[in-house]
């Protein structure tokens, strides 16, 4: 995860994708789901933006550590961008 993280800094940052300079958080998450599931990923997948109109990507994510049981660090949420 940290050769993929830093070569990707690299590369957005070598490329000006975004204002000022890019940088990863320290930590970094996976879910995964079943393939009898993949109809509802696809959805999930075509309907991301109305869906994070009603609900941020960090109250989203909370909830996943919430509802799969997963302990975490304070410090390792998502910090707000300025």
């Amino acid at each position: 995860m940290k050769d993929v993280k830093q070569s990707s800094s690299k590369w957005i940052n070598e490329n000006k994708l975004v204002k000022g300079h890019f940088e990863w958080q320290e930590g970094y998450s996976a879910f995964s789901h079943s393939k009898s599931q993949i109809n509802k990923v696809i959805n999930y997948i075509d309907n991301q933006e109305s869906h994070h109109k009603k609900l941020t990507f960090k109250e989203e994510y909370l909830n996943f550590l919430k509802k799969f049981e997963v302990d975490y660090d304070e410090k390792f949420i998502f910090k707000e961008l300025i």
